[in-house]
Formats: C-alpha cells, structure tokens, sequence
C-alpha cells in the first residue's frame, strides 16, 4: 500500500530497482525465461533474505515474494525452482508462521544455510543521527537493536521486511526517519549509512531451510567438499513433524526413540494442532481442556541410515501423525 505510486515499480530492466515482489495473486498469470536456478525470498531487494537465496544457490536469479506464502506457492506451481526462506533466529527464535506453512503445503526440505544478520542504520543523504526522530525496520530487527535505538532516543515503527523499510524511506525523501536494514539494501535504495552493527548482540544468526518439489536423501558416506584443498564429512540433519495422544510420559517416549540409537537431537518446536487446538481431558470429573500439538523435531541422521529408518518406524507405532518434511546437508559456516 506504500507504494502504490512508487516509480520503482514500473521501471526498466536497467534500473538498479526491481518491480514489486510477486504476490500469491499474481502467480499463476507470471512466466519467465532463462536458464539461471530461479529462488524465492520473502522481501524486496536488499533484504537479508536475498543474501541467503544467492549464498544457497550462487548465481540463481534471486525472485522476491511479498509474503512466504508466496513463496510456497511460486515453488509449487513450477514459477520457481526453489525457496530460501528463514526458520529461526539466534536472538529472535523461531519464524513460526514459516513451521505452519511447512506442514501445509508439500514442499521437502533439501538444504539449510546459515546468515550472519549485521544491521545498518540507514538515512537519506545529508541526514544526520541527531536529525533522526524515529526508524522503521521489521519488528524482529528493531528488537535486536533495542538497546542501540534507545540510547539515540529513537521511536520505532514496524514494517514488514528491514529492506522495505529502506525502499520507504529512500522513495519519501524522509529526513527525519531511518530504517533498520544491511548494507546492501542502503546501496540498492541509495542511502547513507550512519552506524553499521547497530545490533546489541554481534553473535546474530539467522537459519534459512531451502526448499524444492521434490525430496533429496542425502548419503552417508559421501564427503563434503568445503574447496578444491580441504573435504570434510557430510553432515546430514533430518527434519520431521509429529503429533501424539495425550498421556503419561507420551513425549517422553517419543523422544526416546532417538536416545536408544544414539541419534542427537538438535530442535524440537511445538505448535498447537490447527482446526483441533482444544480437547476434552479424559477425566470427565475433571471437566478441564488441554492443548493437541504438533511436535517439529530436527536430528542429525540421514535417512538413508537405518537407525534412522528405525526410529522413525518406532515413532510410527504411537504417533497419531508423521511426516518426513526432509532430509539435507548442512551449513556449518556462518558468512
């Protein structure tokens, strides 16, 4: 709604702007050429997002979605070949909305990167710090820099992605507003950069899960090449969700099916079960009601492992539900 009239939307293909990212509307009507591995991300350019579509796939042609819904959806009717899209942060935790759009739509997971977050304080040209009254960046963004905004006195305002606040400031000309957002979003939209690492923690990831069509089962003896110099063993995690019966002990024995074959568990994240959030408890005395969840649970194990075979077909003995949503190789840098 910013940008109705923005002339960044109706430029040519020379112009260092793109038009508007794709939005789930648009889709079916979009068609493309090229030969380059077309990428979702959820942003406009700019976004950190993008850095991790092009660190996944280098060289791909990066397509910004204007939500992850989008981005789903672009896979699955074939506009893109992939999407990169984040899951969790170090500092913010885990992107919930992107846990359910895993389980409803059929994409498999095949990949994961990891990004550095480095923020920016950006502004107009000629803008300095003191003239600033207020900045705008994503909610989980202006969090990270929450000691740095207070100590410049600095009002904050949400928006949906930290590039997108940078877009809006460059495109209103405002002097007295900045945005929350990377380098190279002030590059893309022509802004000035007041402060870098403005986050009050440098320690700053963010894990982003590459998504396909189809499934890959990596194996379990093939070595990773790090470069033409140095290979190290292929680390494979497994990601999975399941949902149980209530009872003693239930997870409890779920998660034990993993410990009896050595199989180290990295993340277990719940979500109350959609359309079923509430149940009636069994003790008709009681008369109280209790959360269904779903269980997300990542492990290190490839499933091309039989004890991963194994204690997933153990799982499957109690489990009221479970999915295998991938099985990947796994980014150990953190660039």
């Amino acid at each position: 709604e910013l940008f109705e009239d923005s002339p960044y939307d109706v430029v040519s293909k020379d112009s260092p702007f793109h038009p508007r990212p794709l939005s789930s509307t648009q889709l079916p009507n979009s068609v493309f050429a090229g030969s380059r591995l077309r990428v979702a991300y959820q942003g406009v350019r700019g976004a950190y997002s993008e850095a991790a579509a092009e660190k996944a796939y280098p060289n791909c042609e990066a397509v910004p979605c204007d939500q992850f819904d989008a981005a789903f959806e672009a896979v699955e009717k074939w506009i893109v070949d992939r999407a990169v899209l984040p899951i969790e942060n170090s500092l913010g935790g885990s992107i919930h909305r992107n846990y359910d759009l895993l389980l409803r739509h059929s994409l498999h997971i095949v990949g994961e990167v990891k990004l550095a977050v480095r923020h920016c304080l950006l502004a107009n040209h000629g803008v300095r710090v003191e003239d600033l009254q207020r900045v705008l960046s994503h909610p989980q963004a202006l969090a990270q820099c929450e000691n740095t905004l207070t100590k410049l006195g600095l009002s904050r305002e949400a928006t949906d992605d930290t590039a997108l606040a940078a877009k809006y400031v460059a495109f209103n000309k405002l002097k007295d507003t900045g945005a929350v957002a990377s380098s190279s979003a002030a590059k893309i939209y022509g802004l000035n950069i007041l402060a870098e690492d403005v986050q009050d923690d440098y320690d700053n990831v963010t894990r982003f899960l590459m998504l396909a069509r189809e499934p890959i089962i990596p194996g379990v003896e093939k070595p990773f090449k790090v470069s033409l110099s140095m290979t190290i063993p292929f680390a494979v995690k497994t990601s999975i969700v399941f949902s149980l019966e209530e009872g003693p002990g239930v997870l409890f024995k779920a998660l034990a099916v993993f410990a009896l074959r050595q199989i180290n568990l990295t993340k277990i994240e719940s979500r109350p079960l959609r359309n079923q959030p509430l149940r009636a408890s069994d003790d008709s005395n009681n008369g109280s009601k209790y959360f269904d969840y779903l269980f997300y649970v990542d492990f290190e194990a490839s499933m091309a492992e039989e004890r991963a075979q194994n204690a997933l077909r153990h799982l499957k003995e109690f489990a009221t539900f479970l999915r295998v949503l991938g099985s990947y190789p796994v980014d150990t840098t953190m660039l």
